[in-house]
């Protein structure tokens, strides 16, 4: 078997079956295997997966075991020459898996392989790729250095600015919410490490594979949608894991000190502040409603259920579907029908869309909802449609 994906899911239902959708559409060519693990939901998650799915290999854990344990679990029950470490709460375009499999299989040597994100509205995450995250590297992230000074080498390592978004090349960390690797590659490793709950979990992976002598890469010719925070509200709890995952990584390969760990302290604090300042941001209203679709009957549900008049996209081809432009500055919710339109279109619609008063919701092929995310500090939206 060429490829496993591994989805490890906690009580986000909605978007876990459009991921998995998605993924399905994606392996159409591949011998590959979907693995869901899930971490106890309480939301009717492995009920839909059932029903939905009920070919795909599910794994119910009885407990919340986190991110690390929880993966190990379902990569041990793997059998692809591959992994991919999936977020549910992402979208890949049908020829996700064929174009990073190709690129790995040309490489010597290789570690994990990310690929190009982007959140809700089309923006790129440059999470996607990163550099260690050593204590001089996360000072210039905190203190937004890196922004200040983008070209310069020694403050741009956080986010691997040597590389462009739209460069393929070198780095040293990959994020969770994607990860191809070779399956003996993680087994060596000894998977995520279970003494960290979450959180600086991928930082450790990549940096063992760094350590095995082993090259890892961001891949930007495919685009996979990471609504980013799905799966974590930004609380209190979050920022005590958050602080706790980074001092594990720092403990377990670098020296650690009073001074820095007061250092972290202050950067945790303004980094809460931060989180604060933008869930108090207002959501974006949308003044009309654009669908592409060739349902007529979608288009009369959704007049009903948004009491709007929509602007209806109908006897569109393809192509036509990136010419689409505002004729004013009024916000616009672009609804995309998946039955009409592959993922990889939906993708590159947002991407070519981005920055404009624009927000998007997706409506997945065979399902009854749409889901959505106005930014990526936004918590995500799922409205059901009947």
């Amino acid at each position: 078997m060429q490829l496993s994906v591994i989805i490890l899911n906690y009580n986000v239902r909605y978007f876990l079956e459009q991921c998995v959708a998605s993924v399905q559409e994606a392996l159409s060519k591949i011998n590959g295997e979907i693995i869901v693990v899930d971490n106890n939901s309480s939301d009717e998650s492995c009920e839909m997966m059932k029903m939905r799915f009920p070919n795909i290999k599910l794994i119910k854990n009885n407990v919340n075991s986190g991110f690390p344990k929880g993966n190990n679990i379902g990569v041990a029950q793997a059998k692809g020459d591959y992994i991919c470490i999936l977020n549910p709460d992402t979208v890949v375009a049908e020829d996700t898996f064929e174009k990073i499999l190709a690129f790995a299989e040309k490489q010597t040597n290789i570690g994990i392989v990310g690929c190009k994100l982007i959140d809700g509205t089309g923006n790129f995450l440059p999470e996607c790729k990163r550099g260690v995250p050593t204590p001089f590297v996360a000072f210039t992230k905190i203190f937004g250095l890196y922004k200040l000074f983008p070209k310069i080498t020694l403050f741009n390592r956080y986010y691997a600015q040597h590389l462009s978004e739209n460069e393929t090349g070198n780095v040293d960390i990959l994020v969770g919410a994607f990860m191809v690797m070779k399956r003996n590659l993680y087994n060596e490793i000894g998977g995520f490490d279970e003494n960290c709950f979450m959180y600086s979990d991928d930082i450790d992976l990549s940096y063992m594979a760094l350590k095995k002598g082993k090259s890892n890469y961001y891949f930007h010719e495919t685009t996979v949608i990471h609504y980013k925070g799905e799966s974590t509200v930004k609380d209190g709890l979050y920022m005590k894991r958050f602080r706790k995952a980074m001092q594990f990584f720092y403990k377990k390969h670098f020296k650690s000190s009073f001074v820095f760990d007061v250092f972290m302290k202050i950067g945790a604090f303004f980094f809460a502040l931060l989180k604060k300042n933008q869930s108090n941001l207002k959501p974006l209203q949308a003044e009309e409603y654009v669908l592409f679709s060739k349902d007529e009957n979608l288009k009369n549900k959704l007049e009903l259920l948004l009491h709007k008049k929509l602007h209806w996209q109908s006897k569109i081809e393809v192509n036509n579907l990136f010419s689409y432009s505002i004729s004013n500055k009024e916000q616009k919710e672009i609804l995309l029908d998946n039955t009409n339109f592959s993922f990889k279109e939906i993708i590159s619609f947002l991407e070519a869309n981005k920055n404009q008063c624009f927000t998007f919701k997706i409506i997945s092929k065979n399902t009854f909802f749409m889901i959505g995310s106005n930014n990526s500090n936004d918590k995500g939206t799922v409205i059901i449609i009947g």
